[in-house]
């Protein structure tokens, strides 16, 4: 592992973890800001859209319900939660667990492209189609999950549903499984 990644990265957590006294709302009503956590020479980042309860109680990105499928998940795909990088797009959680707001949103991107920045991953895997709007506006999950997409900026995408949704909707789930078998298909090519 690169100890100067492991350094720029553990820099931007601490300042994301500091901030406050911005007037966003969700870094105001937020418990504690949720940086994200993982391998900083990973392959692989998933970003979700903002923390939840668990999250905001904890400091940690997906450790509630979404998270063990996640987990799951990134099994399937071959990988440990440690092999890869997990954040989310908004680094708070809005009240009520609402939509991010547009300028919410522009305020925590930077460090969200900083981290990217960082990593350098050779694909980004959006959950959901907030996530995947960030990285191509024009995409729709239903269209483009469980493959690899260029994403603005020519990043590599590879959206799957949040997997939220398939706790809500059991059907998604095996579609979730296939998408992350087709994304340690695409690593391994």
């Amino acid at each position: 592992m690169s100890e100067d990644k492991a350094a720029r990265l553990e820099a931007i957590a601490a300042e994301i973890r500091a901030h406050g006294g911005c007037g966003q709302e969700p870094c105001e009503t937020a418990t504690q800001l949720v940086p994200g956590e993982g391998n900083p020479d990973a392959a692989v980042v998933v970003v979700g859209e903002a923390p939840g309860a668990r999250e905001d109680a904890t400091g940690r990105p997906f450790v509630g319900g979404a998270g063990k499928l996640l987990d799951k998940l990134l099994a399937e795909a071959g990988f440990e939660r440690s092999d890869v990088f997990i954040t989310n797009v908004v680094k708070a959680r809005p009240p009520g667990n609402r939509d991010p707001k547009k300028p919410e949103i522009e305020h925590h991107l930077p460090w969200l492209l900083a981290q990217l920045e960082v990593i350098q991953p050779q694909l980004i895997v959006p959950l959901g189609r907030h996530a995947l709007a960030h990285f191509a506006p024009d995409a729709k999950i239903s269209e483009v999950h469980g493959r690899p997409i260029e994403g603005a900026g020519g990043r590599r995408l590879f959206p799957w549903y949040h997997p939220a949704a398939a706790l809500h909707n059991q059907a998604l789930r095996e579609t979730l499984y296939a998408d992350a078998r087709a994304l340690a298909s695409t690593l391994s090519a």
